[in-house]
């Protein structure tokens, strides 16, 4: 059996971010990246399928980027953790979730696994559409915001989150699943399996060698910063709050 999963380099959520002043997008020169947190939960349940129902039948972990060379770090991260090979697919084009999941496609028809795992969504743009978009793209069925997953009746059985409350259904394999923040926690690398995965090789793929189109569907005009703070008014009527809000 083979697990793909998705790694996303995304800034640190822990340091301050600050807009272009031109407003063009965010300013990187100082950033520090990691792997996208909810990218890291989908890694650790590959790990735990892996140590629950790996018998006989090897269970292999293959994480993949696709970006810039910088993201390296993020995969050797998930190699730390335990994945057994990493492959980043290598281009310096401005990606959207559409050309992202179409580039993923393009990977699982080379590696053909039986389970796609990724982030429900990244913490820098919180699109929530790549896994949806990649399920469609490959006609795979598909469970979002996972919070739990075992084997069991068509091939997994999948708690999900939803504004009703937890959802359980059930889909065969191959299959595209999202991973929620309550799936599970994740490991921390030990500092052996850091310097291990340091000297492993990861397979570089040109973005050109698939043969899928670059050129995003989304554009992103502008950015600007907004200030949080908030102040507390006293009104009398409604009428006050309407000229308050009204654009």
């Amino acid at each position: 059996m083979k697990i793909l999963v998705t790694c996303k380099r995304v800034p640190d959520t822990d340091q301050k971010i600050h807009v272009k002043e031109d407003g063009g997008g965010i300013d990187d020169s100082n950033l520090a990246y990691v792997l996208n947190p909810f990218d890291a939960i989908a890694v650790e349940e590959a790990l735990r399928i892996r140590e629950e129902y790996q018998t006989n039948d090897e269970i292999q972990i293959v994480a993949v980027g696709v970006g810039v060379a910088d993201y390296e770090s993020e995969l050797r991260t998930a190699l730390a953790m335990g994945a057994d090979r990493a492959i980043l697919v290598e281009s310096t084009a401005i990606m959207d979730p559409w050309t992202v999941a179409n580039t993923i496609a393009a990977v699982v028809a080379r590696e053909s696994p039986d389970l796609v795992l990724m982030g429900k969504q990244a913490v820098d743009d919180d699109a929530n559409q790549t896994g949806q978009f990649l399920a469609a793209l490959l006609q795979w069925p598909q469970a979002t915001f996972a919070s739990n997953i075992r084997f069991g009746g068509l091939g997994l059985q999948v708690a999900r989150e939803t504004d009703q409350g937890i959802e359980e259904i059930e889909v065969p394999l191959p299959a595209v699943v999202t991973a929620d923040l309550r799936l599970n926690e994740p490991r921390y690398a030990s500092l052996p399996s850091i310097l291990k995965a340091r000297k492993k090789e990861i397979e570089i793929i040109a973005h050109a060698d698939l043969q899928v189109d670059a050129d995003p569907k989304l554009e992103v005009l502008s950015m600007k910063s907004e200030i949080s703070q908030r102040s507390c008014v006293m009104l009398d009527n409604v009428n006050s709050l309407i000229e308050i809000i009204r654009p």
